[in-house]
């Protein structure tokens, strides 16, 4: 498997979307699979890595954000227009053979999308996420459940060199 190094996309808190010191890494390209081979493929190699509790489907169509713990969706079948970061976030396109890696606490919503899309998600930990809005009343407890949530024990791509653990580890490591 050739792996090409994430790219990061760091995001503000904005008020109601927190987002995270963590950047949100999107590996372009992973596999040249498509379709249900692709999906048996995202999951076996996420679960091998430790990001479980895999589930099949499109990206919600409104802001959102889980506090308790960091996603991964690989695009197992055609292409979507995201944001990300929130209201005012990044736009970007994704397609199949993509993968993101969303910290606890970045905001994610998919605007338009191909009607074959569909991505796999899984969990750091297999943990079991839960939903936020960024609706008033939401914080400070969100906060310190994103301050919680723990250094992944992998790369959900296995990636050694310049991958999810040599970018995020020094900025947790070092409070920056």
């Amino acid at each position: 498997m050739k792996i090409i190094s994430p790219k990061p996309f760091y995001f503000q808190d904005n008020g109601g979307i927190p987002n995270s010191i963590l950047p949100l890494l999107v590996y372009r390209s992973v596999t040249s699979r498509s379709g249900p081979d692709a999906a048996e493929w995202f999951q076996t190699v996420f679960t091998r890595n430790g990001w479980m509790n895999a589930w099949r489907w499109g990206i919600y169509p409104y802001h959102h954000f889980h506090s308790n713990t960091h996603e991964v969706l690989g695009v197992f079948s055609g292409e979507a227009m995201l944001v990300l970061g929130g209201p005012d976030g990044l736009q970007l396109k994704v397609e199949t053979g993509d993968v993101l890696v969303i910290p606890a606490g970045v905001g994610h919503r998919c605007i338009s999308f191909s009607p074959e899309f569909c991505v796999l998600g899984a969990y750091a930990g297999g943990g079991k996420p839960d939903m936020n809005t960024g609706m008033p009343g939401e914080r400070p407890g969100v906060d310190h459940r994103i301050a919680a949530v723990p250094l992944p024990d992998a790369d959900p791509l296995g990636v050694i060199e310049g991958g999810l653990l040599a970018l995020w580890r020094p900025i947790l490591e070092n409070g920056l």
